[in-house]
Protein backbone atom coordinates (compact mmCIF):
# COMPACT_ATOMS: atom_id res chain seq x y z
CA UNK A 1 0.00 0.00 0.00
CA UNK A 2 1.49 3.45 -0.95
CA UNK A 3 2.24 5.84 1.65
CA UNK A 4 -0.21 8.99 2.01
CA UNK A 5 1.45 12.14 0.22
CA UNK A 6 -0.97 14.54 2.50
CA UNK A 7 -3.40 13.68 5.97
CA UNK A 8 -6.89 12.44 4.86
CA UNK A 9 -9.68 14.51 4.25
CA UNK A 10 -12.02 14.63 7.23
CA UNK A 11 -15.30 16.51 5.78
CA UNK A 12 -18.39 15.13 4.35
CA UNK A 13 -17.92 15.87 0.36
CA UNK A 14 -21.09 18.21 -0.41
CA UNK A 15 -22.56 15.93 -3.53
CA UNK A 16 -22.84 13.63 -0.73
CA UNK A 17 -26.38 12.90 0.24
CA UNK A 18 -28.43 11.14 2.37
CA UNK A 19 -29.73 7.56 0.77
CA UNK A 20 -31.88 5.46 2.29
CA UNK A 21 -30.76 2.10 3.26
CA UNK A 22 -31.93 -1.38 0.95
CA UNK A 23 -34.52 -3.38 2.87
CA UNK A 24 -33.44 -6.46 4.46
CA UNK A 25 -34.08 -9.83 2.31
CA UNK A 26 -36.55 -11.11 3.54
CA UNK A 27 -37.09 -13.83 6.39
CA UNK A 28 -36.39 -17.40 5.10
CA UNK A 29 -38.94 -20.14 5.95
CA UNK A 30 -39.02 -23.29 6.96
CA UNK A 31 -39.42 -25.90 3.74
CA UNK A 32 -40.01 -28.76 6.12
CA UNK A 33 -43.56 -30.63 6.64
CA UNK A 34 -44.87 -30.75 9.50
CA UNK A 35 -44.24 -34.71 9.80
CA UNK A 36 -40.81 -33.84 8.89
CA UNK A 37 -40.37 -31.16 11.69
CA UNK A 38 -42.41 -33.57 14.13
CA UNK A 39 -39.13 -36.36 13.78
CA UNK A 40 -36.37 -34.18 13.07
CA UNK A 41 -37.06 -32.14 16.09
CA UNK A 42 -38.82 -34.67 18.08
CA UNK A 43 -41.42 -32.30 19.31
CA UNK A 44 -43.71 -35.32 20.98
CA UNK A 45 -40.44 -36.14 23.27
CA UNK A 46 -40.04 -32.48 24.18
CA UNK A 47 -43.55 -31.80 24.60
CA UNK A 48 -43.72 -34.27 27.39
CA UNK A 49 -40.28 -33.96 28.64
CA UNK A 50 -41.66 -29.64 29.38
CA UNK A 51 -44.61 -30.64 30.85
CA UNK A 52 -43.33 -33.59 33.25
CA UNK A 53 -40.91 -30.92 34.48
CA UNK A 54 -43.36 -28.01 34.89
CA UNK A 55 -41.62 -25.74 32.75
CA UNK A 56 -44.19 -22.38 31.96
CA UNK A 57 -40.70 -19.99 30.70
CA UNK A 58 -38.65 -22.19 28.26
CA UNK A 59 -35.86 -20.98 25.82
CA UNK A 60 -35.84 -22.47 22.47
CA UNK A 61 -31.59 -22.34 20.85
CA UNK A 62 -31.47 -22.76 17.73
CA UNK A 63 -28.04 -22.77 15.39
CA UNK A 64 -27.86 -20.37 12.62
CA UNK A 65 -27.98 -22.75 10.11
CA UNK A 66 -31.55 -23.98 11.57
CA UNK A 67 -33.36 -20.48 12.50
CA UNK A 68 -35.85 -20.94 9.25
CA UNK A 69 -37.77 -23.63 11.12
CA UNK A 70 -37.57 -22.01 14.47
CA UNK A 71 -40.92 -20.64 14.14
CA UNK A 72 -42.83 -23.75 12.97
CA UNK A 73 -41.12 -26.09 15.70
CA UNK A 74 -42.04 -22.85 18.50
CA UNK A 75 -45.82 -23.01 17.26
CA UNK A 76 -46.33 -26.46 17.24
CA UNK A 77 -44.76 -26.78 20.80
CA UNK A 78 -46.97 -23.56 21.81
CA UNK A 79 -50.36 -25.40 20.67
CA UNK A 80 -49.84 -28.65 22.46
CA UNK A 81 -47.96 -27.00 25.80
CA UNK A 82 -50.34 -25.55 28.55
CA UNK A 83 -51.35 -21.61 27.74
CA UNK A 84 -49.33 -20.28 30.36
CA UNK A 85 -46.44 -21.63 29.35
CA UNK A 86 -44.07 -19.08 27.10
CA UNK A 87 -41.79 -20.25 24.58
CA UNK A 88 -38.91 -17.96 23.18
CA UNK A 89 -36.17 -18.50 20.62
CA UNK A 90 -32.96 -17.31 21.18
CA UNK A 91 -30.96 -16.61 18.11
CA UNK A 92 -27.20 -15.13 17.51
CA UNK A 93 -25.68 -17.05 20.61
CA UNK A 94 -23.61 -15.47 22.91
CA UNK A 95 -20.62 -17.95 23.12
CA UNK A 96 -20.20 -21.16 20.57
CA UNK A 97 -23.30 -22.46 18.54
CA UNK A 98 -22.53 -25.98 20.35
CA UNK A 99 -23.12 -24.45 24.38
CA UNK A 100 -25.85 -23.62 25.99
CA UNK A 101 -26.77 -20.18 25.95
CA UNK A 102 -27.62 -19.76 29.78
CA UNK A 103 -26.97 -15.89 29.08
CA UNK A 104 -29.38 -15.50 26.82
CA UNK A 105 -31.91 -17.57 28.16
CA UNK A 106 -31.60 -15.54 31.68
CA UNK A 107 -32.47 -12.14 29.57
CA UNK A 108 -36.15 -13.96 29.36
CA UNK A 109 -36.45 -15.88 32.79
CA UNK A 110 -36.47 -18.94 31.33
CA UNK A 111 -36.76 -22.25 33.73
CA UNK A 112 -35.33 -24.57 31.37
CA UNK A 113 -33.23 -24.56 27.73
CA UNK A 114 -33.82 -26.91 25.02
CA UNK A 115 -30.93 -27.73 23.04
CA UNK A 116 -31.08 -28.13 19.00
CA UNK A 117 -28.71 -29.52 17.14
CA UNK A 118 -24.89 -30.13 17.39
CA UNK A 119 -23.64 -30.28 21.47
CA UNK A 120 -20.60 -30.54 22.90
CA UNK A 121 -22.51 -32.02 26.33
CA UNK A 122 -20.39 -29.79 28.90
CA UNK A 123 -22.14 -29.43 32.39
CA UNK A 124 -24.03 -26.53 32.83
CA UNK A 125 -24.25 -24.10 36.03
CA UNK A 126 -27.58 -22.83 36.47
CA UNK A 127 -30.51 -24.24 34.18
CA UNK A 128 -31.68 -27.81 32.92
CA UNK A 129 -31.76 -28.94 29.20
CA UNK A 130 -33.57 -31.21 27.28
CA UNK A 131 -30.79 -31.95 24.04
CA UNK A 132 -32.71 -32.33 20.90
CA UNK A 133 -29.97 -33.60 18.17
CA UNK A 134 -31.83 -32.94 15.07
CA UNK A 135 -31.74 -36.53 13.32
CA UNK A 136 -30.54 -36.06 9.69
CA UNK A 137 -30.91 -38.71 7.03
CA UNK A 138 -28.22 -41.06 6.00
CA UNK A 139 -28.06 -43.45 2.98
CA UNK A 140 -26.87 -46.82 4.76
CA UNK A 141 -26.28 -48.82 1.85
CA UNK A 142 -23.71 -46.22 0.26
CA UNK A 143 -22.21 -45.77 3.99
CA UNK A 144 -21.71 -49.87 3.65
CA UNK A 145 -20.26 -49.50 0.35
CA UNK A 146 -18.03 -46.60 1.48
CA UNK A 147 -16.58 -48.81 4.52
CA UNK A 148 -16.00 -51.34 2.19
CA UNK A 149 -13.93 -49.85 -0.04
CA UNK A 150 -12.36 -48.30 2.79
CA UNK A 151 -11.17 -51.28 5.07
CA UNK A 152 -11.11 -54.28 3.10
CA UNK A 153 -9.80 -56.51 5.80
CA UNK A 154 -12.77 -57.69 7.34
CA UNK A 155 -10.78 -58.71 10.43
CA UNK A 156 -9.51 -54.65 10.76
CA UNK A 157 -10.22 -53.26 14.29
CA UNK A 158 -12.87 -50.49 13.81
CA UNK A 159 -14.56 -48.07 16.05
CA UNK A 160 -17.83 -46.25 14.00
CA UNK A 161 -18.63 -43.37 15.90
CA UNK A 162 -20.79 -40.38 14.49
CA UNK A 163 -21.72 -37.11 14.94
CA UNK A 164 -24.64 -36.39 17.37
CA UNK A 165 -27.08 -35.29 14.41
CA UNK A 166 -26.46 -39.10 12.92
CA UNK A 167 -25.70 -41.01 16.01
CA UNK A 168 -28.67 -43.17 15.45
CA UNK A 169 -27.59 -44.62 12.13
CA UNK A 170 -24.92 -45.73 14.44
CA UNK A 171 -26.13 -49.33 15.38
CA UNK A 172 -28.12 -50.10 12.17
CA UNK A 173 -24.34 -49.28 9.58
CA UNK A 174 -22.35 -51.78 12.37
CA UNK A 175 -25.16 -54.61 11.96
CA UNK A 176 -24.62 -54.60 8.29
CA UNK A 177 -21.39 -54.46 8.45
CA UNK A 178 -21.01 -57.41 10.46
CA UNK A 179 -23.62 -59.06 8.05
CA UNK A 180 -21.00 -58.31 5.59
CA UNK A 181 -18.80 -60.80 7.92
CA UNK A 182 -16.79 -58.09 9.75
CA UNK A 183 -15.71 -59.21 13.25
CA UNK A 184 -13.78 -56.31 14.75
CA UNK A 185 -16.15 -53.48 14.70
CA UNK A 186 -17.40 -51.95 17.62
CA UNK A 187 -20.11 -49.42 18.13
CA UNK A 188 -20.10 -46.09 20.33
CA UNK A 189 -22.74 -45.06 22.73
CA UNK A 190 -23.41 -41.55 23.66
CA UNK A 191 -22.55 -40.22 27.21
CA UNK A 192 -22.45 -36.55 28.83
CA UNK A 193 -18.64 -37.31 29.27
CA UNK A 194 -16.44 -34.92 27.56
CA UNK A 195 -13.60 -36.15 29.76
CA UNK A 196 -13.99 -39.84 28.52
CA UNK A 197 -11.58 -41.84 26.72
CA UNK A 198 -13.52 -41.21 23.79
CA UNK A 199 -15.37 -37.65 24.44
CA UNK A 200 -18.75 -37.95 24.93
CA UNK A 201 -18.92 -41.60 24.03
CA UNK A 202 -18.46 -45.24 25.65
CA UNK A 203 -17.81 -48.24 24.16
CA UNK A 204 -19.59 -51.09 25.03
CA UNK A 205 -16.85 -53.77 25.79
CA UNK A 206 -14.26 -51.65 27.61
CA UNK A 207 -11.92 -50.99 25.89
CA UNK A 208 -7.90 -49.70 27.50
CA UNK A 209 -6.22 -46.54 26.01
CA UNK A 210 -3.49 -48.86 24.14
CA UNK A 211 -6.37 -50.90 22.66
CA UNK A 212 -7.97 -47.90 21.15
CA UNK A 213 -4.07 -47.12 19.56
CA UNK A 214 -4.60 -50.39 17.87
CA UNK A 215 -7.80 -49.61 16.01
CA UNK A 216 -8.70 -47.59 13.68
CA UNK A 217 -11.95 -44.69 13.71
CA UNK A 218 -14.77 -44.62 11.35
CA UNK A 219 -16.90 -41.37 11.69
CA UNK A 220 -20.50 -40.24 9.99
CA UNK A 221 -19.92 -36.91 9.05
CA UNK A 222 -17.52 -33.91 9.25
CA UNK A 223 -16.26 -33.03 12.59
CA UNK A 224 -15.09 -29.93 13.38
CA UNK A 225 -11.44 -29.61 14.03
CA UNK A 226 -11.44 -29.72 17.74
CA UNK A 227 -12.87 -33.10 17.47
CA UNK A 228 -9.79 -34.27 15.33
CA UNK A 229 -7.32 -33.05 17.11
CA UNK A 230 -8.60 -34.42 20.25
CA UNK A 231 -9.15 -38.02 18.80
CA UNK A 232 -6.12 -38.15 16.74
CA UNK A 233 -3.58 -39.26 19.67
CA UNK A 234 -6.17 -41.40 20.61
CA UNK A 235 -6.40 -43.98 17.61
CA UNK A 236 -4.02 -45.51 14.95
CA UNK A 237 -5.47 -43.83 11.75
CA UNK A 238 -8.58 -41.50 11.23
CA UNK A 239 -11.56 -41.98 8.39
CA UNK A 240 -14.10 -39.54 7.87
CA UNK A 241 -17.45 -40.04 5.76
CA UNK A 242 -18.97 -37.12 4.51
CA UNK A 243 -22.20 -36.90 4.90
CA UNK A 244 -22.76 -34.25 1.96
CA UNK A 245 -20.67 -35.74 -0.47
CA UNK A 246 -20.49 -39.22 0.63
CA UNK A 247 -16.83 -39.41 0.04
CA UNK A 248 -14.36 -40.94 2.63
CA UNK A 249 -11.58 -38.79 4.02
CA UNK A 250 -8.61 -39.88 5.70
CA UNK A 251 -7.22 -36.93 7.88
CA UNK A 252 -4.61 -38.33 10.00
CA UNK A 253 -1.50 -36.99 8.08
CA UNK A 254 -3.84 -33.51 7.84
CA UNK A 255 -3.65 -33.90 11.22
CA UNK A 256 -0.57 -34.27 12.53
CA UNK A 257 0.12 -31.45 10.38
CA UNK A 258 -2.31 -29.40 12.70
CA UNK A 259 -0.66 -30.29 16.02
CA UNK A 260 2.81 -29.18 14.59
CA UNK A 261 1.29 -25.83 13.90
CA UNK A 262 -0.26 -25.76 17.51
CA UNK A 263 3.35 -26.48 18.69
CA UNK A 264 4.43 -23.52 17.04
CA UNK A 265 1.91 -21.28 18.82
CA UNK A 266 2.50 -22.86 21.97
CA UNK A 267 6.49 -21.62 21.19
CA UNK A 268 5.30 -18.37 20.53
CA UNK A 269 3.42 -17.90 24.25
CA UNK A 270 5.94 -19.10 25.83
CA UNK A 271 8.08 -16.36 25.99
CA UNK A 272 4.91 -13.84 25.76
CA UNK A 273 4.88 -11.30 28.78
CA UNK A 274 1.36 -10.45 28.61
CA UNK A 275 -1.11 -13.21 28.72
CA UNK A 276 -5.03 -12.24 27.73
CA UNK A 277 -7.71 -14.76 28.84
CA UNK A 278 -10.86 -14.98 27.06
CA UNK A 279 -13.62 -15.90 28.11
CA UNK A 280 -15.42 -17.77 25.68
CA UNK A 281 -18.23 -19.47 27.67
CA UNK A 282 -20.10 -18.70 31.00
CA UNK A 283 -22.40 -21.69 30.94
CA UNK A 284 -19.71 -24.16 31.57
CA UNK A 285 -19.49 -25.71 34.96
CA UNK A 286 -16.54 -24.05 37.16
CA UNK A 287 -15.76 -21.97 34.53
CA UNK A 288 -15.60 -19.50 37.01
CA UNK A 289 -13.03 -21.85 38.97
CA UNK A 290 -10.97 -22.29 35.74
CA UNK A 291 -10.39 -18.90 35.32
CA UNK A 292 -9.00 -18.14 38.71
CA UNK A 293 -6.74 -21.08 37.91
CA UNK A 294 -5.06 -19.76 34.74
CA UNK A 295 -4.46 -16.38 36.54
CA UNK A 296 -2.91 -18.51 39.41
CA UNK A 297 -0.75 -20.67 36.79
CA UNK A 298 -0.21 -17.09 34.47
CA UNK A 299 1.06 -15.26 37.62
CA UNK A 300 3.01 -18.40 39.29
CA UNK A 301 5.25 -18.56 35.90
CA UNK A 302 6.10 -14.46 36.05
CA UNK A 303 3.73 -13.35 33.17
CA UNK A 304 0.80 -10.74 33.21
CA UNK A 305 -2.76 -12.02 32.78
CA UNK A 306 -5.96 -10.05 31.29
CA UNK A 307 -9.20 -11.05 31.59
CA UNK A 308 -11.29 -10.36 28.79
CA UNK A 309 -15.20 -11.36 27.62
CA UNK A 310 -16.15 -10.43 24.18
CA UNK A 311 -18.57 -13.20 23.76
CA UNK A 312 -18.04 -14.51 19.68
CA UNK A 313 -14.17 -14.14 18.65
CA UNK A 314 -13.20 -12.17 15.67
CA UNK A 315 -9.91 -10.95 14.96
CA UNK A 316 -11.22 -6.90 15.03
CA UNK A 317 -12.29 -7.61 18.99
CA UNK A 318 -8.61 -8.50 19.99
CA UNK A 319 -6.68 -6.23 17.85
CA UNK A 320 -8.05 -3.32 20.28
CA UNK A 321 -5.64 -5.07 22.53
CA UNK A 322 -2.65 -4.44 21.30
CA UNK A 323 -0.46 -4.72 23.80
CA UNK A 324 -1.67 -8.41 24.69
CA UNK A 325 1.30 -11.09 23.31
CA UNK A 326 -0.98 -13.73 23.10
CA UNK A 327 -4.74 -15.34 24.40
CA UNK A 328 -5.96 -18.56 25.61
CA UNK A 329 -9.37 -19.20 25.15
CA UNK A 330 -11.87 -20.63 28.31
CA UNK A 331 -14.10 -22.33 26.53
CA UNK A 332 -15.41 -26.10 25.92
CA UNK A 333 -14.09 -28.91 24.11
CA UNK A 334 -15.27 -28.48 20.65
CA UNK A 335 -15.62 -24.59 21.16
CA UNK A 336 -11.93 -23.77 22.53
CA UNK A 337 -9.97 -23.96 19.15
CA UNK A 338 -9.81 -20.79 17.19
CA UNK A 339 -9.40 -22.55 13.66
CA UNK A 340 -5.90 -21.15 11.60
CA UNK A 341 -6.64 -17.53 10.20
CA UNK A 342 -4.02 -15.18 9.31
CA UNK A 343 -6.04 -12.21 10.46
CA UNK A 344 -5.17 -12.89 14.25
CA UNK A 345 -2.61 -10.62 15.08
CA UNK A 346 -1.65 -12.35 17.82
CA UNK A 347 -1.96 -16.74 18.63
CA UNK A 348 -4.66 -17.83 19.95
CA UNK A 349 -4.46 -20.96 22.12
CA UNK A 350 -6.55 -23.55 24.62
CA UNK A 351 -6.17 -24.11 28.05
CA UNK A 352 -4.26 -27.86 27.64
CA UNK A 353 -1.79 -25.63 25.24
CA UNK A 354 -1.33 -22.92 27.71
CA UNK A 355 -0.22 -25.27 30.51
CA UNK A 356 3.07 -26.44 28.42
CA UNK A 357 3.70 -22.97 27.11
CA UNK A 358 3.64 -22.00 30.94
CA UNK A 359 6.60 -25.35 31.49
CA UNK A 360 10.08 -24.78 32.21
CA UNK A 361 12.05 -25.48 28.70
CA UNK A 362 14.03 -27.77 30.34
CA UNK A 363 10.48 -29.98 31.02
CA UNK A 364 8.44 -28.66 28.21
CA UNK A 365 7.45 -31.90 26.46
CA UNK A 366 4.77 -31.96 23.13
CA UNK A 367 3.53 -35.52 23.32
CA UNK A 368 0.43 -36.80 21.22
CA UNK A 369 -2.47 -35.61 23.26
CA UNK A 370 -4.40 -32.87 22.33
CA UNK A 371 -7.43 -30.81 23.93
CA UNK A 372 -9.36 -28.05 23.57
CA UNK A 373 -11.41 -27.17 26.31
CA UNK A 374 -11.33 -26.27 30.13
CA UNK A 375 -13.00 -29.59 31.45
CA UNK A 376 -9.58 -31.72 32.19
CA UNK A 377 -7.77 -27.97 33.57
CA UNK A 378 -8.34 -29.26 36.90
CA UNK A 379 -6.43 -32.33 36.65
CA UNK A 380 -3.32 -31.40 36.16
CA UNK A 381 -1.32 -30.75 38.14
CA UNK A 382 0.18 -27.15 39.60
CA UNK A 383 3.33 -25.62 38.29
CA UNK A 384 6.13 -25.18 40.79
CA UNK A 385 6.99 -21.80 41.63
CA UNK A 386 10.50 -20.65 41.27
CA UNK A 387 12.31 -19.78 44.67
CA UNK A 388 13.32 -16.19 44.59
CA UNK A 389 14.93 -15.20 47.79
CA UNK A 390 14.78 -10.81 47.93
CA UNK A 391 17.48 -9.25 50.29
CA UNK A 392 17.24 -5.99 51.14
CA UNK A 393 19.93 -3.54 53.12
CA UNK A 394 20.21 -0.67 55.19
CA UNK A 395 19.69 1.48 52.93
CA UNK A 396 16.31 0.02 51.23
CA UNK A 397 17.96 -1.26 47.96
CA UNK A 398 15.58 -4.17 46.55
CA UNK A 399 18.68 -7.55 45.41
CA UNK A 400 16.77 -10.31 44.28
CA UNK A 401 18.90 -13.42 44.46
CA UNK A 402 18.30 -16.74 42.63
CA UNK A 403 21.15 -19.44 43.10
CA UNK A 404 23.54 -16.97 44.13
CA UNK A 405 23.58 -14.46 41.47
CA UNK A 406 22.42 -11.04 42.79
CA UNK A 407 21.33 -7.74 40.71
CA UNK A 408 20.09 -7.47 37.81
CA UNK A 409 21.66 -11.10 36.83
CA UNK A 410 19.22 -12.85 38.81
CA UNK A 411 16.90 -14.07 36.10
CA UNK A 412 18.58 -16.85 33.62
CA UNK A 413 18.20 -15.30 29.93
CA UNK A 414 15.80 -16.38 28.11
CA UNK A 415 15.52 -16.78 24.04
CA UNK A 416 12.67 -16.92 21.96
CA UNK A 417 13.20 -20.56 20.46
CA UNK A 418 11.03 -19.49 16.82
CA UNK A 419 12.79 -16.95 16.44
CA UNK A 420 16.11 -17.53 18.82
CA UNK A 421 16.47 -13.84 19.74
CA UNK A 422 16.83 -12.81 23.69
CA UNK A 423 13.53 -11.98 24.70
CA UNK A 424 13.96 -9.34 27.80
CA UNK A 425 9.88 -9.10 28.75
CA UNK A 426 8.80 -12.59 28.89
CA UNK A 427 8.17 -12.35 33.04
CA UNK A 428 7.00 -8.76 33.85
CA UNK A 429 5.75 -9.64 37.03
CA UNK A 430 9.50 -10.46 38.42
CA UNK A 431 11.12 -7.40 36.85
CA UNK A 432 12.10 -4.97 39.96
CA UNK A 433 9.59 -2.48 40.79
CA UNK A 434 10.27 0.44 42.59
CA UNK A 435 7.50 2.16 45.13
CA UNK A 436 6.76 6.03 44.47
CA UNK A 437 7.75 8.21 47.04
CA UNK A 438 4.93 9.10 49.74
CA UNK A 439 2.86 12.24 48.72
CA UNK A 440 3.57 13.96 52.37
CA UNK A 441 7.68 13.25 51.63
CA UNK A 442 7.52 15.21 48.73
CA UNK A 443 9.83 18.34 48.26
CA UNK A 444 7.83 21.50 47.95
CA UNK A 445 11.06 22.68 45.37
CA UNK A 446 8.94 23.43 42.07
CA UNK A 447 12.56 22.81 40.55
CA UNK A 448 12.43 19.21 41.59
CA UNK A 449 12.50 16.75 38.39
CA UNK A 450 10.90 13.46 38.27
CA UNK A 451 13.19 10.61 37.54
CA UNK A 452 12.31 8.44 34.31
CA UNK A 453 11.94 4.92 35.16
CA UNK A 454 15.29 2.87 34.59
CA UNK A 455 15.31 0.68 31.49
CA UNK A 456 13.37 -2.94 32.16
CA UNK A 457 11.35 -1.05 35.18
CA UNK A 458 7.28 -0.85 34.01
CA UNK A 459 4.60 0.94 35.53
CA UNK A 460 3.51 -0.21 38.98
CA UNK A 461 -0.04 0.29 40.44
CA UNK A 462 -0.35 -0.21 43.76
CA UNK A 463 2.70 -1.63 43.75
CA UNK A 464 1.94 -4.47 41.12
CA UNK A 465 3.74 -4.08 37.94
CA UNK A 466 1.33 -3.48 35.38
CA UNK A 467 2.75 -3.67 31.47
CA UNK A 468 -0.84 -2.67 30.38
CA UNK A 469 -0.41 1.08 31.85
CA UNK A 470 3.24 0.74 30.39
CA UNK A 471 2.11 0.15 27.32
CA UNK A 472 -0.77 3.15 27.40
CA UNK A 473 2.66 5.41 28.54
CA UNK A 474 4.72 4.94 25.93
CA UNK A 475 2.76 3.36 22.89
CA UNK A 476 -0.87 5.02 22.81
CA UNK A 477 0.20 8.23 23.32
CA UNK A 478 -1.59 10.76 21.10
CA UNK A 479 0.18 12.76 18.97
CA UNK A 480 -2.79 14.74 17.82
CA UNK A 481 -4.24 14.57 14.22
CA UNK A 482 -1.55 14.86 11.07
CA UNK A 483 0.87 13.87 13.32
CA UNK A 484 2.59 11.13 10.71
CA UNK A 485 3.65 14.15 8.44
CA UNK A 486 5.03 16.81 10.73
CA UNK A 487 8.18 14.95 10.45
CA UNK A 488 7.97 15.47 6.53
CA UNK A 489 7.50 19.20 6.90
CA UNK A 490 4.64 18.73 4.70
CA UNK A 491 2.72 22.23 4.31
CA UNK A 492 -1.03 22.03 5.95
CA UNK A 493 -4.09 21.83 3.75
CA UNK A 494 -6.74 24.79 3.30
CA UNK A 495 -9.47 24.57 5.79
CA UNK A 496 -12.33 24.94 4.44
CA UNK A 497 -15.46 25.79 6.35
CA UNK A 498 -18.21 22.55 6.39
CA UNK A 499 -21.91 22.18 6.47
CA UNK A 500 -24.05 24.09 9.64
CA UNK A 501 -27.14 24.59 11.07
CA UNK A 502 -29.94 21.90 11.40
CA UNK A 503 -30.75 19.06 8.86
CA UNK A 504 -33.38 20.90 7.38
CA UNK A 505 -31.84 23.92 6.49
CA UNK A 506 -27.90 23.56 6.37
CA UNK A 507 -25.47 26.06 4.37
CA UNK A 508 -22.31 25.45 3.13
CA UNK A 509 -19.94 28.05 3.73
CA UNK A 510 -21.75 31.50 2.55
CA UNK A 511 -23.54 29.50 0.15
CA UNK A 512 -27.65 29.37 -0.28
CA UNK A 513 -29.46 27.13 1.86
CA UNK A 514 -30.27 23.76 0.62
Amino acid sequence: MADLAAPPVLSTPDDHILTAEPPLPPAQKSTQSADVLSRTYEIPRTIDSLIAGGYKRIALQFPDTQLPDAPAVSTALSDQLPRDAKVHILADTSYSACCVDEVAAEHVDAEVVVHYGRACLSPTSRLPVIYIYTSQELDLLDAVTKFESEFPDKNAKVIVMADLTYHHHVTPLVESLKEKGYTGIQRTEVVRDPNGLIPNRSIPFDLTADDLRACSLFHVSDPPTSVLLALSSRFISLHVLSAQSSTVENPTMRTAGLLRRRFARVLSLASAGVIGILVNTLSIANSSSSIDNLRRRIADAGKKSYTVVVGRLNPAKLANFSEVEGWVVVGCWEGGLVEEDSGYWRPVITPFEMEVALTKEEDRIWGGEWWGGIEKLSLAQEPKEEKTEVQQDDAGDVHEADEGVEGEESMPPEYDLRTGKLVSHSRPMRLAVRDAPDARTKSSDSETLIKRAAPGEVVSINGVASPGAEFLRSGRTWQGLGSDFQDNNEASTVVEEGRRGVARGYVVGEGEKH
